[in-house]
């Protein structure tokens, strides 16, 4: 039997050729199959994009409002950051008298930590709920003396109460005994707690410097805590101011100022934004949820509750 013989070098040619020839079948029928694929990824990438929507927008307003209330409990009941609490306080003052921001406000009037309990008795005093001024005259009685005062001409101020006259009398009095003829209802005993100037001169510099609620929460710590994080006072105060002006202009800048790059004007704007109490801008507040900075999801949750409690008329600007 004859065997076909046929040179080393012959095979190796032909095997070549066929496994470049195996290769190019193999590459052309992938390029097709990514074109087709790519063709339809792009199809269905063009559908998406009409259904991508934000985390906050794939909700509900009933389920942002429950998620706005979780996250302002959550904070003013975090005792492990104090900062926290305040901050909630002072998104929890913007709801008015409000039933349950109400319980989560006197809860707080009896914290552990000062700030929190002098913070809590100032955001009593913005709310103006009724409710909430037999827990401040509670508070009259408090272990501190900055939470006695804040008390006092919180009840003073706000409520045209005058529970704590006595507190102000021995404060205004100094080292001289308190008119024991300014003194009505209960006695409360001050000048236990502020036998030295280094007491009186405390509250001094808390009162002028730290008994304030703004987007950033109360106390020197809170103040620092914005300066750090680049808020400007002055504008956030001047929003505040703005917004006692209820027309239709100062709505429209307060949108355009939620997405400035103040954290503290951002707060403010949101804020300002709920008390006109417009179900359309809630939808205009929702991105604030993802914000970076605490104080302003806290101030977009309130905003946001507000928005959706009831209508307000919106005065115009133009006569």
């Amino acid at each position: 039997m004859r065997v076909l013989q046929i040179p080393l070098s012959r095979w190796v040619r032909t095997f070549g050729l066929l496994s470049l020839l195996v290769v190019a079948l193999l590459w052309a029928n992938g390029a097709v199959a990514q074109e087709n694929s790519g063709s339809q990824a792009g199809s269905n990438q063009g559908q998406d994009d009409k259904t991508i929507v934000t985390p906050a927008a794939a909700k509900t307003p009933e389920e942002n409002v429950q998620s706005s209330w979780q996250l302002l409990t959550d904070n003013v009941q975090d005792h492990k950051h104090f900062e926290y609490q305040t901050q909630a306080l002072d998104a929890l003052s913007s709801l008015g008298a409000n039933v349950h921001a109400d319980e989560l406000i006197s809860a707080a009037m009896k914290d552990p930590n000062l700030d929190v309990r002098t913070a809590a008795v100032l955001a009593a005093g913005k709310t103006k709920a009724r409710a909430l001024v037999q827990p401040l005259k509670d508070r009259l009685g408090d272990s501190e003396p900055q939470v006695m005062f804040a008390a006092a001409t919180t009840l003073w101020t706000q409520f045209k109460d005058r529970s704590g006259e006595d507190i102000l009398a021995d404060i205004a009095a100094g080292d001289r005994k308190a008119n024991s003829g300014l003194v009505n209802g209960a006695k409360h005993d001050i000048s236990r707690t502020l036998h030295s100037p280094s007491a009186l001169t405390k509250i001094g510099l808390e009162t002028g410097a730290g008994l304030v609620l703004g987007p950033f929460g109360f106390s020197v710590s809170a103040v620092e805590y914005a300066r750090k994080n680049g808020s400007d006072s002055a504008r956030v105060k001047s929003i505040e101011l703005l917004a006692e002006v209820r027309t239709t202009d100062i709505r429209e800048q307060m949108e355009s100022a939620l997405s400035d790059k103040d954290p503290g004007v951002r707060a403010a704007a949101a804020k300002v934004l709920g008390s006109f109490h417009r179900p359309q801008d809630a939808k205009l507040i929702e991105p604030l949820f993802g914000d970076s900075k605490l104080p302003v999801r806290l101030a977009a949750a309130a905003a946001y509750i507000n928005c959706l409690s009831g209508g307000v008329r919106v005065k115009s600007a133009h006569p």
